[in-house]
């Protein structure tokens, strides 16, 4: 399920992979162990991929995305910075970047005032980005939020431009994987990789 959500977030993305005729793919990996285990396993045997760690902070991002995660869960990072990227600090900070859709999502009885109003959603914390939208959904004809149920169907949904402009570590991802395909034309950043494949938890 995660999978098919994160892929039409990232379907701009998608679809210049095929337009210029590189492979892509997106790997749900499960635990955020597993997740970097199984990016370290892709790296060694698939080493002419572009491929991309995508995991949740967990906590307030101090420093650079790779830094973090060396400090934070004592991985060994022996792969460029522009490998290793963030949702900071957890998924739901890109569904709270997009009220408007949380708004059609849920219908009646959405409560958009039990949201943090920090405009920085990346400076949300973790605990409160569930809660919060748990507290905003409760009434609501689908129910409160419940990740499984609900988060990759946000995913497929949210507005990747609107969520861009709010949160930097999302622009930064599609940033990089846009100039990793060569479109310099968007991102002023060009490559000559030409496969793709992003692995990203889902606990």
């Amino acid at each position: 399920m995660i999978r098919r959500g994160l892929g039409e977030f990232l379907r701009e993305l998608r679809d210049a992979a095929r337009r210029y005729r590189i492979g892509w793919n997106i790997v749900a990996s499960g635990t955020r162990n597993s997740t970097f285990e199984d990016f370290q396993t892709a790296c060694r045997t698939h080493p002419d991929a572009f491929n991309v760690l995508l995991v949740d902070s967990e906590g307030p991002l101090e420093s650079d995305p790779y830094l973090h995660l060396q400090h934070r869960n004592g991985w060994t990072i022996d792969m460029p910075q522009e490998r290793y990227h963030l949702m900071v600090q957890a998924m739901e900070s890109w569904f709270i970047a997009d009220i408007k859709t949380l708004q059609r999502f849920y219908g009646e009885f959405f409560n958009e005032s039990a949201l943090p109003r920090n405009p920085n959603v990346e400076e949300i914390e973790k605990a409160q980005l569930e809660l919060s939208l748990i507290n905003a959904t409760r009434r609501t004809q689908k129910g409160p939020y419940h990740k499984v149920r609900h988060g990759s169907k946000l995913l497929a949904l949210i507005d990747s431009e609107r969520v861009r402009s709010r949160a930097k570590h999302c622009d930064r991802l599609f940033v990089t994987l846009a100039g990793v395909m060569g479109d310099g034309q968007k991102t002023g950043v060009t490559s000559g990789h030409k496969r793709q494949s992003v692995r990203s938890d889902w606990d």
